[in-house]
């Protein structure tokens, strides 16, 4: 999961005047909710699919991911000076590749193992938390330093799954902390203004006082910012864009595509399951990724856990 590297330097700069309603432009997650909604929405969706072994495995991630946020807390949010130094030179304030990490994240991480010791785990999940285990803290923190990068060797991949749910943890509860009106949109729109992390998926909203708007998931902190519709959020190209779904399917979760820059992005409607979550439905949609990229087109980011799914994978 390649970090970006480009600074903000903007803010919404949509219709203001009167009786017209403005999307809140930035949208930090709530540490408390985030990861107990994201396991409660696997578990629903794992019965009967043909998946089902992996979501649940990452139902049981989420809720050890849940008792970490909502008990130790661990974050490394940095001061008010600090966030406006940062803004003012143009560069996030959790920079993911950038950012000094408290050591509290491993704390974190040690905690997570222990709570997810007690799901029933397939054996290359075990065999993963005991690898960590061996690591002493120099190696655990370059195996983070790794996967921020996107270059997670093959031999540690099933541990780092452990990594970026920890990694999600600190950097989500960081980010809960900071002050909203100190922030300001990314120059390139795509990318969380909190930590600089690309998005995982775009939720199209049904209620609030601007339903229809498009709302991008950042894959690390669980920010959410406003991303203009029908421009492709990696090239901004607007001439070739097309919106697909699965002929059939109910029209939850459907893709983006771009015939310019040839990647495509997921949408999820919540105007068809106000219940959506955009880390558990983008995780149980992996079919529609699969339909795309044999046609031709490469995901604009991924889902952390998409790259490591032979993790749940049983004997």
């Amino acid at each position: 999961m390649k970090q970006a590297e480009l600074p903000p330097n903007a803010k919404w700069t949509g219709p203001s005047h009167a009786g017209v309603k403005a999307p809140d432009p930035i949208l930090l997650p709530d540490r408390l909710r985030r990861f107990g909604v994201t396991a409660g929405r696997l578990e629903n969706l794992a019965g009967g699919h043909p998946l089902e072994a992996w979501l649940r495995f990452l139902a049981s991630l989420s809720w050890s991911q849940h008792a970490v946020a909502t008990t130790l807390a661990p974050s490394g949010t940095p001061g008010a000076e600090v966030v406006a130094r940062a803004v003012g030179a143009r560069l996030p304030p959790l920079a993911a590749d950038g950012h000094p990490r408290d050591p509290a994240w491993r704390e974190g991480l040690r905690l997570m193992l222990a709570e997810i010791e007690s799901a029933e785990l397939p054996p290359p999940a075990v065999e993963a938390i005991e690898q960590l285990r061996d690591m002493d803290d120099d190696a655990i923190e370059r195996l983070a330093d790794q996967f921020l990068r996107g270059a997670v060797p093959a031999t540690e991949a099933a541990a780092a799954v452990y990594i970026a749910a920890a990694l999600q943890v600190y950097f989500t509860v960081s980010a809960s902390r900071l002050v909203v009106t100190e922030l300001r949109l990314l120059e390139e729109r795509s990318l969380c203004p909190c930590c600089g992390s690309p998005s995982v998926v775009g939720l199209i909203t049904a209620s609030g006082i601007t339903p229809g708007t498009r709302f991008l998931q950042c894959s690390l902190c669980s920010s959410a910012w406003n991303h203009v519709r029908a421009s492709c959020i990696t090239c901004g190209g607007t001439g070739k864009l097309q919106v697909q779904a699965i002929e059939g399917d109910n029209g939850l979760v459907k893709v983006e595509t771009c015939g310019d820059c040839h990647t495509y992005s997921k949408l999820l409607y919540q105007v068809k399951d106000m219940q959506v979550d955009p880390v558990a439905d983008d995780l149980a949609s992996l079919g529609l990724d699969l339909l795309v990229a044999e046609a031709g087109f490469s995901r604009h980011a991924p889902n952390p856990f998409l790259l490591m799914g032979d993790t749940a994978e049983t004997d």
